[in-house]
């Protein structure tokens, strides 16, 4: 995909949450990743701004970017440590950090069936949090995803507008989006002015 781009006359590339940063090393031409974590930040404060919340990773793979977002909030942070015992049989799930009455934000760059996120939001109200909801980047949703999310404990799933909205997830009363125009633009701005891209996430 990176040489289709760039054979195709791409000359720089934005992106926004790789699932894995080494995929930047594919292109053979400036790329930028942007993150959507100032935009979760904000909408967090504005959302819950008296909750006692708590960061949760879905799981280990996703630390760095959960432990990204629990320091620009100022709060604590724990993993949810997933695995399957064999093939074909549902994950044993874990908590690593004490969740017990707090409010629970789980925070993953990709949903697609939903499968492990509720099993995750399962998994951390049997410890006795408070409440839980997620902030995800990229809202696939596949299959039954956006039903699996509306019978799940998820108060709410807060998702960008990186993957346009399909029916279903508009009739999702747990499900919503938040626009990345402006990160967008000001990244795009930056491009152009050849200012810095990295400083619109310090």
């Amino acid at each position: 995909m990176a040489n289709l781009l760039t054979e195709a006359g791409a000359n720089r590339i934005l992106t926004m949450d790789l699932h894995a940063m080494q995929i930047q090393g594919f292109f053979d031409i400036p790329t930028d990743n942007l993150y959507a974590a100032p935009l979760f930040v904000r909408d967090l404060k504005t959302r819950l701004p008296d909750r006692e919340l708590i960061i949760v990773s879905p799981d280990v793979g996703g630390v760095v970017r959960a432990r990204q977002l629990a320091q620009r909030l100022n709060v604590d942070l724990a993993i949810i440590d997933k695995r399957r015992e064999r093939a074909g049989v549902s994950e044993v799930m874990n908590v690593i950090g004490d969740v017990a009455g707090r409010y629970c934000v789980l925070v993953d760059d990709i949903i697609d069936s939903g499968g492990s996120l509720c099993n995750a939001a399962n998994a951390l109200m049997s410890r006795g949090a408070e409440g839980v909801e997620a902030y995800v980047t990229h809202g696939v949703l596949t299959g039954n995803a956006c039903l699996r999310v509306k019978d799940s404990p998820l108060n709410m799933l807060t998702l960008t507008d990186s993957i346009p909205a399909t029916e279903a997830l508009l009739e999702t009363p747990n499900i919503r989006q938040i626009t990345t125009a402006n990160l967008l633009a000001r990244a795009m701005s930056a491009v152009a002015d050849e200012s810095s891209v990295s400083s619109l996430f310090d």
